[in-house]
């Protein structure tokens, strides 16, 4: 009898194990049946939020559900994937982000999540990113604009869209190679942070395609980009690398979502995507923004930003950035 009732109660265990992969696996099939949640973790300006915005709208009609989008920026977008860490995993609640946020951040600054608590959904393309002074500004190359910072220590001001960034960190290493003190002056986005230097708040701005329809009506000035080849709408502008500075922004725009998340579902919202970055719309926008339309799976994704994480801490420790405490 004890022999019956012990198989009797693996059966039932077995059976309830099944039942709940079966539920899970109905779950994944149905995904989604209802909006799904997407914070992008910028303001509203630059490149990440228009593109993101565009892409998830033309994945909406492969998922037959709507994208309910929503923009936290601030911290290098550690704000928003502080409250994704926290979300459940079932695949409505994602984000619209960049690698800064998953391989920069938390070895920049104390946060209270990992790169390890996400999991990477696809990547769509790199943002554009260079510096900028405005066009009545005194220098006309980034020699000029890097030799009087040299001789005036603590006078040149510049803006990002936040400590930690590629934008960021494009600065501190001119600034290490060329012994500069120069100011950062971080802001929630890149909108904001170019902003400041229409306004004249800022020197400069080391930020994104916010400033290229000023750069072509002559008010704003590119003095140089972080990429590894000079911009199609930008051809007389260098990159950093030709002027001495063996630097390139890295970064790739991704969605991304709460560790824990069913792989079908993953899977499920990277065919969406994917579908959707072959929109006519979707290409052309990405053409006149100058982002570099590419793209990673799930897998690859996750491979690339492990690597780069290991990458990108070498350079924070050789510039010898301090890291910051977390915000209370």
């Amino acid at each position: 009898m004890k022999r019956i009732r012990w198989n009797m109660g693996k059966g039932m265990i077995l059976c309830g194990f099944l039942l709940l992969l079966m539920c899970g696996l109905s779950y994944a099939q149905e995904f989604p049946t209802k909006p799904i949640n997407m914070v992008i973790t910028f303001s509203p300006g630059g490149s990440a939020d228009p593109s993101m915005r565009l892409l998830a709208s033309k994945a909406e009609k492969f998922l037959g559900q709507p994208f309910v989008t929503t923009n936290n920026g601030g911290g290098g977008g550690s704000v928003a994937m502080t409250i994704l860490s926290k979300e459940r995993p079932d695949g409505y609640h994602i984000s619209g982000c960049s690698s800064t946020s998953l391989i920069r951040i938390p070895q920049f600054r104390e946060v209270p999540y990992k790169h390890e608590d996400f999991v990477p959904i696809m990547h769509f393309g790199a943002p554009p990113s260079g510096l900028v002074v405005k066009a009545d500004s005194p220098w006309k190359t980034l020699k000029e604009f890097v030799e009087y910072a040299k001789k005036n220590p603590g006078k040149v001001t510049y803006s990002s869209m936040g400590i930690g960034s590629p934008m960021h960190l494009a600065m501190e290493f001119i600034a290490k190679q060329e012994g500069i003190q120069w100011t950062h002056v971080p802001y929630p986005g890149s909108g904001p942070a170019f902003t400041a230097v229409l306004g004249g708040h800022v020197t400069a701005q080391s930020g994104s395609s916010e400033s290229y329809p000023h750069v072509r009506a002559g008010t704003i000035r590119l003095l140089a980009i972080h990429h590894e080849k000079r911009f199609k709408s930008f051809p007389d502008v260098p990159t950093f690398r030709e002027m001495g500075y063996d630097f390139i922004n890295e970064s790739v725009f991704m969605f991304a979502g709460p560790k824990g998340i069913p792989p079908s579902i993953v899977k499920r919202l990277d065919e969406a995507f994917r579908k959707g970055m072959e929109d006519p719309e979707f290409i052309q926008t990405m053409e006149k923004m100058e982002i570099v339309v590419s793209y990673r799976n799930s897998e690859d994704l996750k491979k690339y930003l492990e690597e780069a994480y290991d990458r990108l801490g070498k350079m924070i420790r050789e510039l010898k950035l301090p890291k910051e405490p977390e915000k209370k």
